[in-house]
């Protein structure tokens, strides 16, 4: 026992040890094709070993679905209050159309796709994969958001995207789970259908009062000069877990909440909100970091054993025609060049919400093709890892000089 608990300790301290190394060269790896998630992506699968050695794999899962849970509620409640609707006006329509129409018809087409590569699986299992699959992840192009080579309206676009599309994914995922859970023999179906209806109604409920009170209530505050500015970050956080607990207390959908208590509490707090980003650039970097260290170490090995061709086929399917394609017919008739249409397409790259989504659906119900859902989304987060982070630098390029030539 005492030997385990200093493998663990020497495993934990390595990690910090690179997350240290990591933070001093951040601006020297900028400048190369190497991001955030390639370097701890690689850092926990090298980690996969010697973390099967030092701790049971209960006592991992168990702790990756905690931390996930953690930054799920954070990433949810974060993305959801920073899209102010009445700042963003002038770009909203754009990614009002890849939301209202891109979104559903990827989860559409992403459907038939994986239907058609599994059809034993089932039709349940198909929604489940695509609609895990379909929320995208600003944190794998994070080149392109801040780049200035690209234009503001595209950066816009693929900040409001990102940020809103892993919480409107939400009730897809949900029901996907749900209905593969009780195609299983032996399952327990009296009650689904209610339990379904009463999370996806209760979360938004319970999110949408928790949010707008915590607004009103910390507005008054700071019209009092009641709140020391470093208290903000502290707020924000108890107000995203109380959305989720509370939620969760009363039946609903603990997610959903948070997802809607950050869009009800960003649109309702009359002051400035910086506070939400300046306490997640240290911390939500943190988690990030842990995220694609838990995808390195626990999903891809797991997932590259049960890999098949067509898992390989799936993943390169979504990220190219399933994702391009429903984004192509959303824009049309948008003004958009075509360049731009491709580009908004491409920039659609899978990260930390389909990693937690498949963590805390795996760990919450039990369904048929556990192995092809983990090993289709493994590789499918692993080559977006791969892909979108070294070509979004030369992309970003790209987009810049032909946006400026006007060709």
């Amino acid at each position: 026992m005492d030997l385990s608990h200093s493998a663990q300790e020497l495993v934990l301290v390595g990690v910090l040890i690179c997350i240290f190394v990591y933070s001093l060269l951040t601006k020297a790896i900028s400048k190369t094709i190497l991001t955030l998630p390639i370097i701890f992506m690689v850092i926990g699968y090298l980690c996969a070993v010697p973390l099967e050695m030092a701790a049971e794999p209960e006592t991992l899962d168990e702790g990756a679905r905690l931390l996930a849970e953690i930054t799920l509620v954070l990433v949810l409640f974060t993305d959801a209050s920073h899209v102010r609707f009445m700042s963003l006006r002038k770009y909203v329509g754009v990614p009002a159309r890849m939301l209202v129409v891109g979104l559903p018809l990827t989860i559409g087409l992403g459907m038939v796709v994986a239907y058609l590569l599994s059809p034993e699986s089932g039709l349940a299992m198909a929604l489940l994969t695509a609609a895990v699959l379909t929320p995208t992840d600003a944190a794998l192009g994070q080149t392109v958001v801040s780049s200035k080579d690209v234009p503001e309206h595209l950066r816009q676009t693929i900040n409001v995207e990102s940020g809103l599309n892993d919480g409107l994914v939400l009730p897809f995922v949900l029901l996907g789970a749900i209905l593969a859970s009780a195609t299983m023999e032996g399952a327990h179906t009296d009650g689904l259908a209610m339990s379904a209806m009463m999370q996806i109604l209760l979360g938004p409920l319970v999110g949408l009062a928790i949010g707008w009170c915590a607004a009103k209530a910390m507005d008054v505050a700071q019209d009092k000069d009641l709140i020391a500015e470093a208290a903000g970050g502290v707020a924000f956080l108890a107000v995203a877990f109380v959305a989720f607990i509370g939620s969760e207390i009363i039946g609903g959908n603990g997610f959903i909440a948070a997802f809607v208590a950050g869009m009800v509490f960003g649109n309702t707090y009359r002051h400035e909100i910086h506070f939400i980003g300046e306490f997640m650039e240290g911390v939500g970097q943190l988690l990030t970091m842990f995220a694609f260290l838990i995808f390195g170490a626990l999903l891809l090995p797991d997932g590259l054993e049960h890999m098949t061709w067509g898992a390989v086929v799936l993943a390169l399917l979504f990220l190219t025609v399933v994702r391009m394609l429903p984004i192509f017919v959303s824009l049309m008739g948008t003004g958009l060049a075509l360049r731009e249409k491709l580009f908004l397409g491409w920039f659609g790259p899978r990260g930390i919400a389909s990693i937690l989504f498949t963590l805390i659906m795996m760990d919450e119900f039990d369904f048929p093709g556990e192995e092809e859902l983990l090993a289709c989304v493994s590789m499918t987060v692993f080559l977006s890892i791969i892909l979108h982070g070294i070509s979004a630098a030369p992309l970003s390029k790209w987009i810049g000089q032909a946006s400026r030539s006007g060709r």
